[in-house]
């Protein structure tokens, strides 16, 4: 059976990341098993798992802010030990992680995801947009925010292709590259 025409999209929040891949193929040999374009599996939101402790030294390893920054690496920690942080495993090999998400509540006491990172080696397959809809499946409140610099034209795309909408701004964070806040309203 043909392939059905697919998108392949992987993103980051941080400009310093960003990367989303779209490409449509179609292949005659379709045995119903999504592939990204290099063949390897594609993540799914069945291979997000909440992080464990074990997983620290991993979920800094494949973060290169948190290599440099004390502040992330807390972040992180501080994700972890409250539950708040979910990881994607590789399909293949579950003791590799290629990305991780954090959900909380610290956008006015709303459901919010301040970070989503992908290992560089694992863009374009899936992972980023696995990772937000696996922490959207996880999310109770009914509406759910997320934000990206205004430069970060992919993630904005990402965001728009999972349903999320803008809803507003925050100016002087970075300079001259505002804040853009995104909401999911949710049944």
């Amino acid at each position: 059976m043909p392939l059905p025409e697919l998108i392949w999209i992987t993103e980051i929040c941080s400009p310093e990341y960003s990367e989303v891949a779209c490409d449509e193929r179609r292949s005659a040999d379709y045995t119903g098993h999504s592939l990204s374009v290099t063949g390897v599996p594609m993540i799914s939101p069945a291979n997000v798992r909440l992080a464990l402790s074990g997983d620290l030294d991993a979920l800094l390893d494949l973060d290169a802010i948190a290599r440099r920054e004390s502040k992330r690496r807390s972040f992180i920690a501080q994700a972890l030990t409250s539950g708040q942080c979910w990881v994607a495993e590789d399909p293949s090999d579950t003791s590799v992680l290629l990305g991780y998400g954090v959900l909380n509540d610290s956008f006015f006491e709303q459901a919010f995801i301040p970070l989503v990172v992908v290992r560089d080696s694992a863009r374009r397959r899936g992972v980023g947009s696995a990772i937000i809809r696996a922490l959207e499946s996880r999310c109770r409140a009914a509406k759910l925010f997320t934000s990206t610099n205004a430069s970060n034209e992919p993630m904005r795309q990402l965001l728009a292709q999972l349903g999320f909408i803008p809803s507003g701004q925050v100016d002087n964070l970075d300079e001259g590259d505002p804040e853009l806040i995104f909401v999911k309203l949710r049944p």
